[in-house]
């Protein structure tokens, strides 16, 4: 199924059909501020296998990061935090950036691992936090992009669908998706370690 929602003002009834086939353990592709995500329900272990099997890794193996709405959730997957990297966060999300913690002991259930470490994302993007907020949890999600792939077949929903169209329950085309992936910023020592330089420049926040 290939829906279109306009990101300006996500149409509620819309945002409930992907809550509703997430809620079944469906898979979605969906827009953020940086490429085109594909997720699912955090809580839906059969849906994060899914996922794993079409990425061909282990779920122990598996670094996803965690879609938030925005800050409320990220205490049930993550360690304590200070207040100054919270102040951080505060400012630059929503944004492109995927902030790397502690994993609590909430991870490892999920994904039936001792991940030591957890990706969080908040991304600047009214449909994918639409989408969180009417879950009502994180979803778990990893980019569509490969890099020895075609540009198109990443920015452009109609192409994301052609090609996705037999492997995943919908595709919202949110309009055209960016090709450059979000900054990974590893704060698991209450520093800022930039361990991939993407969109988001976190020197502005700091």
């Amino acid at each position: 199924m290939l829906i279109k929602i306009y990101p300006e003002n996500p149409n509620p009834r819309a945002i409930e059909q992907a809550v509703a086939v997430l809620r079944k353990g469906g898979l979605i592709i969906y827009p953020t501020d940086t490429v085109y995500g594909l997720g699912c329900d955090i809580t839906n272990q059969k849906a994060i296998e899914k996922i794993c099997r079409m990425r061909g890794i282990k779920p122990e193996k598996a670094n996803f990061s965690f879609i938030c709405s925005d800050l409320r959730h990220i205490s049930d997957y993550i360690k304590p935090i200070d207040t100054t990297v919270f102040r951080v966060l505060k400012k630059a999300l929503p944004g492109p950036f995927t902030f790397i913690f502690n994993a609590n002991n909430n991870v490892p259930k999920l994904l039936s691992s001792n991940k030591k470490t957890v990706g969080i994302r908040v991304p600047d993007n009214a449909i994918a936090r639409s989408i969180v907020e009417a879950l009502g949890h994180p979803i778990i999600s990893t980019s569509i992009k490969d890099d020895d792939e075609l540009i198109e077949y990443s920015t452009d929903p109609e192409l994301i669908y052609e090609k996705y169209q037999d492997l995943v329950d919908m595709v919202i085309d949110g309009g055209y998706g960016g090709n450059e992936a979000s900054t990974v910023v590893d704060c698991t020592t209450n520093d800022f370690e930039v361990i991939r330089m993407g969109k988001g420049d976190i020197e502005g926040y700091l």
